[in-house]
């Protein structure tokens, strides 16, 4: 089991290179950042974590960015996406800023992503919010084609180009490990479809524990040995200001005060 450490990266909290170094310092295995572009002003989707949205939900640094310097200023720390709104970026652009990230850590980088949760904001990007997981798992599908393959091709219904050449790959073979966060059978029959790895929050830990025999259950059904996945769970337990513990099994999983 590994110990890591996540925060919302913003243009108010402890500046991210500081962060990185001493959460390295201290032993932690990792270092997560989440994502959001911006946030529309008319709050017409409901905050899954309550009534008032977070102020830091509206002031997040770009991840990637944030990784990278957090990658510049440390040697071993892993860097985690917690998660990435792929339904939000362009496929080819997020393939090759993964593979970049990734190439210049050294092989550091871990790809947590997810289908959101806010309606408007995706809307912003083009992207449908009934249809955002048919898109998200194009979109994974074809990225591993680009990080796999010298000559990269995919033809679907969200996610649609003819051959290409795309340099570098990822630095980790095939490529670093895609986990998927959410609680539902939905999430966890997609983890074993084109994931390595799951990615729970613990607001109700019973559906962690639920998760995982369902986990098993999908993966046996596919003929997925549970070795190949992964589970890294949002523990919320602050121990600074915003900060929270994330706790990571790899290979053989176990049984701001300021508001919008």
């Amino acid at each position: 089991m590994h110990i890591g450490v996540g925060m919302f990266a913003t243009d108010y909290a402890i500046p991210i290179d500081e962060l990185a170094r001493e959460t390295e310092a201290r032993g932690f295995e990792s270092l997560w950042v989440p994502e959001h572009t911006h946030i529309p002003t008319s709050r017409r989707t409901p905050w899954p974590g309550g009534s008032a949205l977070p102020l830091e939900y509206s002031h997040t640094y770009d991840p990637f960015i944030s990784l990278m310097l957090a990658a510049a200023v440390t040697k071993t720390l892993k860097l985690g996406t917690g998660i990435c709104l792929v339904i939000e970026r362009d496929t080819i652009t997020l393939a090759k800023e993964v593979a970049s990230l990734d190439r210049l850590s050294g092989g550091r980088f871990l790809f947590g992503i997810g289908g959101g949760w806010n309606a408007e904001e995706m809307e912003h990007h083009g992207t449908v919010y009934q249809t955002r997981f048919q898109k998200m798992g194009e979109q994974v599908r074809a990225m591993k084609e680009i990080w796999t393959k010298d000559v990269a091709e995919f033809h679907g219904e969200h996610v649609n180009f003819e051959p290409i050449w795309c340099w570098p790959k990822p630095a980790q073979q095939p490529h670093p490990p895609v986990l998927l966060g959410g609680e539902s059978r939905y999430t966890l029959q997609r983890v074993v479809d084109y994931c390595e790895g799951w990615f729970p929050r613990s607001r109700q830990p019973e559906l962690v524990t639920q998760g995982m025999n369902a986990l098993r259950e999908y993966a046996a059904k596919a003929g997925r040995d549970m070795k190949t996945l992964s589970v890294d769970k949002n523990v919320p337990e602050v121990i600074r200001k915003q900060a929270l513990k994330f706790v990571r099994q790899v290979g053989q999983p176990p049984g701001g005060d300021k508001k919008h």
